[in-house]
Formats: C-alpha cells, structure tokens, sequence
C-alpha cells in the first residue's frame, strides 16, 4: 500500500513540473500559409456542414426543437466565422477574470 501511494505521490510532483512547460506554449503567434488556410477552411466547413446535418436530423425526429435546432447552427456558424478570422489557428488562451480582488 505505502508503494502504491508513493508511485501516485511522485507521479504528481513529476507531472506538476510539466504543467508550466506544457502551458507556456502559445498558439498566438502562428501563422498559416494561404495553402494551409484553404485546407483547413475546407475540412471546418465540411466539419460544420455534417454537423448541420445531423442537428437537422435531431430536429426531425424531435429531440431538438426548430428553435433549438436553429439557435445551434447559428453558433456553429459564429464558430466558423471566428475560427477564419483568426486564419484557422484556434484560440486556446481565455480571459479569465480574478474575482478575488
């Protein structure tokens, strides 16, 4: 038991000294060739257009309503708009507020 709950114990201080590393890499600064963006526009959009699909497929056999169905697409669509202004690089890093103050 005490192997076992040491394993664990050095698995955390271990991986703990990776998570800085691991957060410190930004995608901010990447930039796409116009060659990479097509592709990449095309496989969101086919992505997206599926996922049209199978919302619209819920929608007919009534697990999601009209409005539900539609409400869903539209952010679908906001989603995609966002992703091609920023060239097809995602946005990982989110502003997150400290309420403590």
């Amino acid at each position: 038991m005490r192997k076992i709950i040491l394993g664990l114990f050095v698995a955390v201080v271990l991986s703990s000294g990776v998570m800085p590393v691991v957060g410190a890499e930004g995608l901010s600064d990447m930039k796409l060739t116009e060659e990479q963006k097509t592709e990449m526009a095309g496989l969101h959009k086919e992505l997206f257009d599926q996922k049209k699909v199978i919302i619209s497929k819920y929608v007919e056999y009534g697990v999601f309503t009209e409005e539900k169905g539609q409400k869903i697409i539209s952010h679908m669509d906001k989603h995609y708009d966002k992703l091609k202004e920023n060239g097809f690089v995602p946005k990982w890093e989110k502003k997150h507020h400290n309420h403590q103050e």
